[in-house]
């Protein structure tokens, strides 16, 4: 217990003198003067006491009107300070300079200690960079010692100082620190995390061009990145003058909030034509202002876009919650949301800049991000719910397409049963008609001959018979399949086995005939029109012997061009009603010949009178 007592007051000691070497700094006066002409420092004044932060330009001869020549002099501040410390030992004192607008250099009793890259236009930003500065010990003297700053600017820009701290090293480093995060990395964060989602939704809008609100979300961040690099720039390179810079960036300004307006509009589904076609007509007077407005009075112009820009942004942010009470979409709620809360730390933050309401920081900088990656979920949300969307409707489509398939293949299945029983009874129906075409002209002859024979007909004559049989059936069955079934080479040479059939016919009976054909075709007939035209002069010969009572019949085949063949059978016998024949349907010779020749897409004509009956049967030639 004893050894804890005498550590407790051994600690205690060491901490009292180490509080005894404390050394603090105390500022002794703050004053501002116009610089002389050719930047000369003001020995004489008028100096003027001036509280940071301040405003340059009134310190100025004609401040209502000041030219560019007086803004590049600048204005000289000179701090005042003193260090006491209560031992012999001293401390490293340091300088903290929270913005110089628009830039400057500074001096300890006569000793440059930091100057600006360019003092003259273009002119270096440290508008919003924070500076840590060591003063030299060799520098320093006992009593009172002086800090010079000289700020300069442009005709149209802001000139002056901002808050200036003095004291030891260590504690200037955690103010710096804490004015570094909030002046430059909090600002970077902005722009990176603005920047990833700007060229996220670029990318999804350019995969999904329907959804405008990707678009104009993307374009609002371009725009709005182009005015907060204002903010993070140190010089103003690209552009040649600061005039020039502060016109790119207000503009980028005005086009983000023009931009931002449509994409709140897209994005809670509101269609306002009239109110767009007004704020794309506000917003180019404002961008034409901004660029031809002469230098001299560019301040004014800047502040008037400013201000009516803000009340657009405004009026929307207040907009946008009248909507969503309406519609009560959930999106549209927090949309209303995100924007009123925007306006509120906007107004927030404004009232502190003016000094209106009194805190340490603005706190815009953190809702930003908080308030952007809300956007972005907003958005998120909606991309999730039309790819879900996107999902059933292919679900449900597949499945419709399942079901579709099932009852097509039930219906194909139904139509090939149908066709397949089409198909028996056409091939049934040809075979009756080349059973009849065919051997029923046999027939006849066989019944013919037998009719003129004597009762005992001799073992050869039978079996001649029988073969003109066999030849008739076994062409029936050959021409079921004429694919690949060679075609005579002449006319002649096709008619040849007909014309020897039906002359021995022809001649039991007492018919002359007279067969007419060219000696080539110009056209080669294909098997399957070759065997149309074999049966239709089989049936109508046939039908020549069998019911004309003829005493002369002509067979003419006829080419005339390379496109058509026409066969035309003509006999002088009793004649028939055509016309009945073909109401009534009894006759199957005369459908089995139109049947033929439609297969062919031919025409059949057929004219009988007493003593003359005429068949015409017309079609066209292929090759295959």
């Amino acid at each position: 217990m004893r050894w804890f007592c005498l550590l407790t007051i051994w600690l205690f000691l060491c901490t009292g003198a180490f509080a005894q070497e404390h050394c603090s700094v105390d500022i002794v006066a703050i004053e501002a003067a116009p610089a002389l002409q050719g930047r000369k420092y003001p020995d004489n004044g008028p100096w003027q006491k001036v509280t940071l932060p301040d405003d340059g330009w009134k310190h100025m001869p004609g401040a209502m009107a000041p030219d560019d020549r007086a803004g590049l002099d600048g204005i000289w501040y000179r701090i005042d300070w003193k260090r006491a410390c209560d031992s012999p030992r001293t401390y490293p004192v340091a300088l903290v300079v929270e913005s110089i607008v628009l830039a400057g250099e500074i001096t300890v009793n006569n000793e440059q200690l930091w100057r600006d890259a360019s003092l003259i236009e273009p002119l270096s930003r440290s508008w919003n960079m924070p500076r840590l500065l060591r003063l030299p010990e060799a520098h320093l003297r006992d009593g009172i010692n002086t800090i010079r700053i000289r700020v300069v600017s442009t005709t149209g820009q802001q000139l002056g100082l901002g808050p200036v701290h003095l004291g030891e090293a260590q504690a200037m480093q955690q103010i710096y620190d804490g004015l570094w995060w909030r002046n430059r990395t909090l600002f970077t964060i902005n722009m990176i995390v603005s920047g990833v989602l700007g060229v996220f939704f670029l990318a999804l809008w350019l995969a999904h061009r329907n959804e405008t609100a990707y678009g104009w979300y993307a374009l609002s961040t371009s725009f709005w990145l182009i005015f907060i690099s204002n903010i993070l720039a140190t010089s103003p390179w690209p552009f040649a003058s600061s005039a020039s810079a502060a016109t790119v960036f207000l503009t980028g300004l005005v086009l983000s909030i023009a931009t931002f307006c449509i994409f709140t509009w897209r994005l809670s589904e509101q269609k306002l034509p009239r109110i767009e076609r007004v704020l794309w007509s506000l917003t180019a007077v404002l961008v034409l202002a901004l660029i031809f407005t002469p230098v001299a009075y560019a301040s004014v112009t800047h502040a008037i876009v400013v201000l009516v820009i803000t009340v657009v942004f405004a009026a929307n942010c207040v907009a946008i919650p009248v909507h969503a009470w309406r519609t009560r979409n959930p999106e549209h709620i927090l949309l209303a949301a995100c924007l009123l809360a925007l306006l509120i730390i906007s107004v927030h933050d404004y009232l502190l800049i003016t000094q209106i309401l009194h805190g340490s920081a603005t706190i815009m900088p953190y809702a930003n991000i908080a308030i952007t990656l809300c956007l972005a979920g907003i958005m998120g949300f909606r991309h999730a719910k039309t790819v879900y969307r996107v999902e059933r409707f292919n679900q449900e489509l597949q499945e419709a397409v399942t079901t579709a398939q099932a009852e097509l293949a039930t219906t194909l299945k139904h139509q090939y049963g149908l066709a397949l029983t089409n198909t028996r009874l056409q091939d049934r129906l040809q075979l009756a008609h080349d059973l009849h075409d065919g051997l029923g002209g046999s027939l006849l002859h066989i019944m013919a001959s037998v009719e003129q024979s004597p009762p005992m007909l001799q073992r050869e004559r039978v079996l001649s018979m029988l073969k003109l049989l066999r030849d008739d059936l076994r062409q029936t069955i050959d021409s079921s399949s004429s694919e690949g079934v060679e075609t005579p080479a002449t006319p002649r040479e096709w008619i040849a086995p007909l014309r020897h059939r039906f002359t021995s016919l022809f001649d039991h009976f007492n018919i002359r005939s007279d067969w007419q054909l060219p000696d080539k075709w110009l056209t080669r007939p294909n098997a399957m029109q070759c065997l149309v035209l074999t049966r239709l002069v089989e049936e109508g010969l046939t039908n020549v012997v069998r019911h004309s009572h003829a005493k002369h019949v002509r067979l003419r085949l006829t080419q005339d061009n390379k496109a058509e063949l026409c066969l035309e059978i003509e006999d002088d016998g009793v004649g028939f009603d055509v016309a009945a024949v073909r109401q009534s349907g009894l006759s199957v010779g005369m459908r089995s010949m139109t049947t033929r020749i439609a297969r062919l897409n031919g025409t059949l004509a057929v004219e009988s009178v007493s003593g003359r009956t005429l068949l015409v049967a017309r079609f066209k030639l292929t090759e295959n």
